[in-house]
C-alpha cells in the first residue's frame, strides 16, 4: 500500500506556511523553529538544511534525532482527526508538528506547548 502523499511533500513546501501562518498572528520564525526542534531533536543547522536539501516529510522524520518523548502529551483536534487517535506514526508525527504551530499562532504559552 502506498503511503499519503503528504509523505513526499517537501518540508521546505510548508515550512514557510509554517512561518507565514505565524507571523499572520505576530509571532515569530524562531518560535516555529522552538516547536519544530523540540518536537524532531533537530538543531537549527539541521533544520536550516533540511529545508535547504528540501527533503520530503518522510525522510524529516526519518532523519531526525530524536522524537521528543513529551510528543505524545500532544492532543487535540487537527484536521478534523484527534491527534492521539492517528494510527499511521509517520502522519501522527506530521499532525503533531501541525498542531504545535497552530498552537504557537493562537499564542498558547510556550511552556505549554512544549509540554513542559
Amino acid at each position: 500500500m502506498a503511503g499519503h502523499r503528504i509523505f513526499a511533500t517537501s518540508f521546505a513546501s510548508i515550512y514557510p506556511l509554517y512561518v507565514t501562518k505565524v507571523e499572520r498572528k505576530d509571532y515569530t520564525r524562531d518560535e516555529v523553529d522552538e516547536v519544530i526542534t523540540w518536537l524532531t531533536g533537530y538543531s537549527e543547522a539541521g533544520l536550516a538544511k533540511a529545508v535547504a536539501d528540501e527533503v520530503d516529510l518522510e525522510t524529516f522524520f526519518a532523519e531526525a534525532p530524536a522524537l521528543n518523548p513529551n510528543a505524545a502529551l500532544i492532543t487535540g483536534v487537527i484536521c478534523g482527526h484527534r491527534v492521539e487517535e492517528i494510527e499511521d506514526p509517520l502522519m501522527q508525527k506530521i499532525r503533531y508538528m501541525d498542531k504545535l504551530v497552530d498552537e504557537v499562532a493562537r499564542g498558547k504559552k510556550m511552556t505549554s506547548i512544549l509540554r513542559s
